[in-house]
């Protein structure tokens, strides 16, 4: 029996219909699920049988002509006639496909920016959520920066800045690693009373020419900025007020 809690999303996930962060949920949850994790393996294996089978054929002709043959003769299929077009007409349809051409050129690389984007922001999200569950919040716990900072020595080639904000209202409570945009970067985990913020950082060759600076997702807000090379991104479900004011206490 599948738990209650994932019978609809194994449905979808199977199917393909979750989004990038419900997919992740998913998988985390099927690994400390016996339950959801066999009832998975046996759909898949269910459609794997049946794809393996070969159970397609292919009608007989004969079929399609006694098909046909039944038909009243004003649905009868009947065949187009090729004519040919005037040669102005080509000329019409070759100058629109250039310029549908032109046009694509121009609008593929900010859709491909876009998409890129908002893949980044739900990887974000998504690695967010997992630092929730348990276990997953610290590599190290201090809400001592000379503590933390000196913990990614060796494990990151790059050295994250580490600030305390406990004056500001902002205590810095410990720090992981984690992997975002296709490499290591660091998190480091602050507080705001109840509320904890991921803020992830890597290096990046120079500035990012599409920069965003605030999404929400499935209700957490994301903050982004750039500072000396570095990328940074603040997730939490605190109010985008106060995560762009951490933002511009570390300098964004």
């Amino acid at each position: 029996m599948v738990c209650e809690n994932s019978r609809l999303l194994l449905h979808a996930y199977f199917d393909g219909e979750l989004d990038l962060v419900r997919s992740l949920e998913f998988e985390e949850h099927s690994k400390t699920c016996p339950d959801c994790d066999g009832e998975l393996r046996s759909q898949q294996a269910m459609r794997q049988a049946f794809r393996s089978s070969n159970l397609y054929e292919r009608a007989p002709d004969s079929l399609r002509t006694r098909i046909r043959a039944a038909l009243p003769s004003e649905v009868q299929p009947r065949a187009i006639p090729n004519r040919r077009r005037p040669a102005l007409e080509w000329f019409a349809v070759a100058a629109a496909i250039l310029l549908a051409i032109a046009f694509g050129v121009r609008l593929i690389p900010n859709i491909g920016g876009q998409s890129q984007t908002n893949l980044l922001a739900q990887e974000i999200v998504a690695s967010h959520i997992r630092s929730l569950q348990p276990g997953h919040l610290f590599d190290v716990q201090s809400t001592d920066q000379h503590t933390v900072k000196p913990w990614f020595d060796g494990k990151l080639d790059f050295a994250p800045p580490v600030t305390d904000l406990a004056n500001q209202g902002f205590p810095l409570v410990g720090g992981r690693l984690d992997y975002l945009d296709n490499r290591d970067v660091a998190a480091l985990v602050y507080q705001r009373q109840k509320h904890l913020i991921n803020v992830f950082i890597w290096p990046v060759e120079s500035r990012p020419t599409k920069l965003p600076e605030i999404q929400t997702i499935q209700g957490y807000n994301l903050v982004f900025w750039w500072r000396d090379g570095m990328y940074f991104c603040a997730a939490s479900d605190l109010n985008v007020a106060e995560l762009r004011q951490l933002a511009q206490l570390l300098g964004g």
